[in-house]
């Protein structure tokens, strides 16, 4: 099995397909490199594709201790690519990935091509965000008392979930079959480091906006904490456009597959054509 090794030394298992210029998938808490499959196939076609489990995700390493903070996550997936000698690579990120993505593109934007964070920012509300914190701690002990099986049966009712299942009863199973079946160690220690521990996207202004790699941030209209993230990222990075899904939660890629592989799609070959000007966010106080 490929697996890429990390500077501190924990294995991430990673699949490839396609070749041409590299874009690679990162997944979200509940999900893992299977979900992007629908992605990995389509754009396979036309570029080298890469999807990678996190750490604490399985068939990676789940390690002990204080290593799941949010820079250990956006760090792994360089390392993905370091091992695979790609220097820079599209990034699509979802949730989780779409926060790490982000973090890739304030800390080493010379390896992103590109960034599509889609579903991002959820838990990023000042107003709630020890509320928010507490709330990832005590979900991360539910994973250690009661198993990720047991978490999952909450986790497919929440709100921005029900829009998966009401499009697509079978795919909405699958999703949460695969998340039953997750490490519930990583899942706990993920939830508490990564999940609770990362700042706030609306303590980034002043850092994003110097932040000119080119973004595709989507959104669906029904995934509620995800709103107002996104519409902060519309105003503040320099080169961002803004696609609102409708009657759409928060598991964009399998909701609804073929509007985000051909929203990704038209956004990449906009950026590969150089046709996605950088503006600068200042000048929105003129109006």
């Amino acid at each position: 099995m490929p697996h890429a090794m990390t500077k501190d030394d924990v294995r991430i298992y990673f699949e490839e397909a396609g070749q041409g210029t590299p874009i690679i998938f990162l997944h979200e808490f509940a999900a893992d490199y299977t979900n992007w499959e629908p992605q990995m196939r389509y754009f396979s076609r036309g570029h080298r594709c890469i999807t990678y489990s996190a750490r604490g995700y399985t068939p990676s390493d789940v390690p002990d201790g204080d290593v799941y903070t949010y820079t250990h996550f956006y760090t792994d997936a360089l390392a993905v690519l370091d091992h695979l000698g790609i220097e820079r690579a599209h990034l699509v990120g979802l949730s989780m990935g779409a926060y790490s993505s982000l973090q890739i593109g304030l800390n080493a934007p010379q390896r992103a091509l590109s960034m599509t964070l889609a579903g991002v920012g959820s838990g990023s509300e000042l107003d709630n965000l020890e509320a928010w914190r507490k709330q990832c701690r005590a979900n991360a002990e539910q994973f250690e008392t009661l198993g990720s099986a047991e978490v999952a049966k909450v986790t497919r009712e929440a709100p921005s979930r029900i829009p998966f299942l009401v499009k697509d009863p079978r795919g909405h199973a699958d999703f949460y079959a695969a998340l039953a079946r997750h490490d519930s160690r990583g899942s706990a220690n993920t939830m508490r480091g990564f999940q609770g521990g990362r700042p706030s996207i609306y303590t980034m202004t002043d850092a994003v906006a110097k932040v000119a790699t080119p973004a595709l941030i989507i959104c669906g209209d029904e995934d509620d904490p995800c709103i107002g993230a996104s519409l902060f990222l519309k105003k503040h990075l320099p080169a961002a456009g803004l696609a609102m899904f409708p009657k759409s939660g928060h598991v964009l890629n399998l909701e609804e597959p073929a509007l985000f592989n051909e929203s990704v799609e038209r956004f990449v070959t906009l950026v590969e054509a150089g046709r996605l000007p950088v503006r600068d966010p200042r000048s929105l106080a003129a109006h």
